[in-house]
């Protein structure tokens, strides 16, 4: 049997069965981008606390850790900024490629953060923030638009919850095992190389969403620089809360994430597997719940579920924080608490919260942009808050900053999510759909 033959009967089967088209596509989606935090993630398991690197700005040192993971997020937020224009313009055809050529270049960017000299690892680490950035909008372009769509971007935000910790973990047991810390993102990356291949090669295979889900999602198409430009004229209004909510959750999420060891270890807590142990089931929940939004058909309802469930995750992050301070709840299980309140918040960002938008407002193009639209202003966010902690924050140790920032969240998050929901919940098709260019060309 030929190459061409084998795939086109798989493409062909997974055409024809709804329900091994959804578990198939969830397992490849999901190993994708869990292997691609692989790539970005495992260097913040280190403390780099003997590194002759700082920075001193106004009398305030900037710690070597820090400049590493400012570094990266730079990288990465300009990829966020690159990637509201590149992701819903390349051809179907070519994500697989684009996908490759990204993980590729962050591996090389690991291995000269190894080799470099100590002010040359900042660059390094700042190259592979550049092309990690456009992985999730390449992969979300193979899912979204599709009956089915909350589920498998359900499944594929879960990697990212899961992943952060595991891959952390593994970064740990690599220096335990006397990798140098420098070395030791390299060698994670190369280990999960092999897997992140076989899960682009999975994608490739994936058919185009069926006359069924254009008619209940719309048909998503590329967007050219005068669609994007009238998408956000048109949206504006809805677009400035919701984009300042995700502002202040992705610098949330990131420090969070960012820190977490720094965090774990002033409660005393340095065992490995607690990683494990708080990300596991803030995934399981977080997928739970994005799932029964699967089953809400109509979209508009949906939408307004979506944004229920992102303001309950706020009121969870409060009083799971009122809970922790009059001593009723643990260290491990407030991060668990606060942890899942800010995913539920989070997640919909980068999956369901546009899908159904553009579902519901039938504008002609692509949830990826809007997502990327977001992701830039968020992680330009999460710079600015890794800046403030070191230059204004400086006395504060990692944990009772965290816990500012999470009563800091709380109270603008929910406001703001409140006024962007009042305003798209009433929106509806335009008198005459803007035309794209057809996503598979």
């Amino acid at each position: 049997m030929s190459k061409s033959s084998w795939r086109g009967r798989i493409t062909h089967f997974l055409d024809g069965s709804p329900v091994a088209l959804a578990i198939y596509t969830s397992i490849a989606s999901f190993s994708a981008y869990f292997s691609m935090y692989a790539f970005r993630k495992p260097f913040t398991a280190a403390t780099y606390a003997e590194v002759p690197l700082a920075l001193e700005v106004s009398g305030r040192v900037i710690e070597p850790k820090t400049l590493f993971v400012i570094a990266q997020i730079i990288g990465y937020c300009l990829s966020k900024y690159l990637g509201a224009r590149v992701c819903p313009q390349v051809p179907h055809r070519r994500l697989g490629l684009a996908l490759m050529a990204a993980i590729l270049f962050a591996l090389f960017s690991l291995l000269l953060f190894a080799v470099l000299p100590a002010p040359l690892k900042v660059a390094a680490i700042c190259l592979n923030g550049l092309p990690l950035g456009l992985v999730w909008g390449f992969v979300v372009r193979y899912l979204e638009g599709r009956r089915t769509s909350e589920l498998l971007l359900a499944a594929l935000s879960c990697s990212f919850i899961l992943s952060s910790g595991e891959v952390k973990r593994v970064g740990l047991m690599l220096m335990n095992a006397g990798v140098p810390e420098f070395w030791m993102p390299f060698v994670a990356g190369a280990l999960f190389l092999p897997l992140f291949a076989l899960s682009v090669g999975l994608l490739a295979l994936l058919p185009a969403p069926s006359a069924a889900d254009e008619a209940l999602r719309s048909k998503r198409v590329t967007m050219d620089r005068s669609s994007r430009h009238a998408f956000i004229r048109r949206f504006l209004p809805g677009l400035v809360p919701l984009c300042l909510a995700y502002f202040c959750l992705t610098a949330y999420r990131d420090f969070r994430d960012n820190y977490q060891a720094d965090i774990f270890l002033e409660m005393g807590i340095s065992d490995p597997a607690a990683f494990s142990r708080t990300e596991r089931p803030i995934a399981f929940l977080v997928l739970l719940v994005l799932a029964l939004i699967f089953m809400i058909r109509n979209n508009r309802a949906g939408l307004v579920v979506t944004y229920l469930v992102m303001i309950s995750g706020l009121v969870l992050m409060g009083g799971s924080t009122f809970l922790f301070d009059r001593g009723r709840l643990g260290g491990e299980m407030w991060m668990i608490a606060t942890g899942l309140g800010a995913y539920l918040a989070y997640v919909p960002f980068g999956s369901v919260l546009f899908d159904r938008t553009i579902a519901v407002t039938r504008f002609a193009g692509t949830a990826v942009f809007a997502i990327y639209v977001a992701d830039a202003l968020g992680y330009t966010g999460s710079v600015a808050i890794q800046l403030y902690k070191d230059l204004f924050a400086g006395g504060s140790a990692k944990l009772e900053f965290f816990h500012r920032i999470t009563c800091g969240m709380v109270l603008a998050g929910i406001p703001l999510l409140g006024a962007a929901m009042a305003y798209f919940v009433r929106q509806g098709p335009p008198a005459a759909p803007l035309q794209g260019v057809d996503s598979r060309k």
